[in-house]
């Protein structure tokens, strides 16, 4: 078991994935309201976006290229922060249930933002 958990912990496309159904899910609860629309519309995007960046990066045709979409990955990471904490702050979802999706965006970003400077050959 802990095997297990030690191995999701380092698959990185199976967290991102696993953290757009998390936001889908929350996301499906919202009340319909014109605000909670925009939020959720943005939210679902970008967090989404990530894992599907880094299911193009796999196939891409050079190092260049696989950089990028890391890269856009990491950018949509962060605006899925943003949007998380905006939607914590206006009210909508529990304060509980969007620090647990915080955090692991916050992980995910982490990960991403390593992975980048490696690609670019940066020291971190």
């Amino acid at each position: 078991m802990q095997n297990d958990n030690l191995k999701f912990k380092s698959d990185l496309r199976a967290r991102c994935y696993n953290l757009g159904l998390q936001v889908i899910s929350i996301t499906d609860m919202l009340p319909n309201k014109r605000s909670a629309w925009v939020i959720v519309d943005q939210l679902i995007r970008s967090s989404t976006s990530i894992g599907a960046n880094l299911t193009e990066a796999r196939a891409s045709s050079s190092r260049l290229e696989f950089k990028k979409f890391y890269e856009i990955a990491l950018k949509s990471a962060n605006e899925t922060k943003y949007w998380l904490c905006l939607l914590r702050d206006v009210g909508l979802v529990s304060t509980e249930r969007i620090e647990t999706l915080l955090t692991e965006t916050n992980e995910i970003s982490n990960m991403l933002a390593s992975a980048v400077l490696r690609l670019k050959g940066k020291k971190f």
